[in-house]
């Protein structure tokens, strides 16, 4: 004669259930974790890039940036980009006695991480993507940008240019760095 088997024989066991409940609610976390990684990241300033050791600036084709080759083809108030502290671009500076600034402005917009363009013809930076400005020093005149651009120490040693960290009080605003 056939046994005859329950319902109770039909329901898995403990063991088996929470397994497949740790399973199923494991892979729709990873789901929930990938669609809110971007949006996450989406409001997190970016980073401004600044080392703690100081590099030479290089040019479009990462060669050194020799100063009297550059001060020969670029004029006086010019801002010119250069691959600066880990990599980000910086502009240097060009002032009016044909001598490069003491400073370099980190062209990494504070909104969300444009590379900010300079404008000779309004003398400001402006970004493309979201209409910040900023004057000719890199201080934010307008927004959406909360902050100015960064800055780095541009000094010359053996006829190059050598950016390191800017950790003074900033001169245009008189507070303590924010990419410090």
């Amino acid at each position: 004669m056939a046994q005859l088997t329950g319902p109770a024989d039909d329901v898995p066991s403990m063991g088996r259930r929470q397994f497949m409940n740790f399973l199923m609610f494991g892979s729709e976390a990873l789901v929930a974790a990938g669609a809110l990684y971007p949006v996450i990241k989406y409001f997190i300033p970016p980073s401004s890039g600044t080392g703690s050791a100081g590099v030479t600036a290089k040019d479009a084709l990462g060669n050194d940036i020799v100063v009297s080759d550059y001060l020969a083809s670029h004029p006086a108030g010019d801002r010119s980009l250069a691959q600066g502290l880990k990599g980000d671009p910086t502009y240097i500076v060009v002032e009016g006695d044909q001598a490069i600034a003491s400073y370099g402005i980190n062209a990494v917009c504070t909104h969300l991480g444009c590379v900010v363009p300079w404008n000779a013809s309004e003398n400001k930076f402006m970004c493309p993507c979201h209409g910040s400005q900023y004057d000719n020093t890199g201080k934010v005149v307008r927004g959406p940008a909360p902050l100015s651009l960064a800055l780095v120490h541009a000094d010359i040693a053996d006829n190059k240019i050598s950016f390191t960290p800017w950790e003074e009080t900033d001169f245009r605003t008189g507070e303590d760095p924010w990419w410090t």
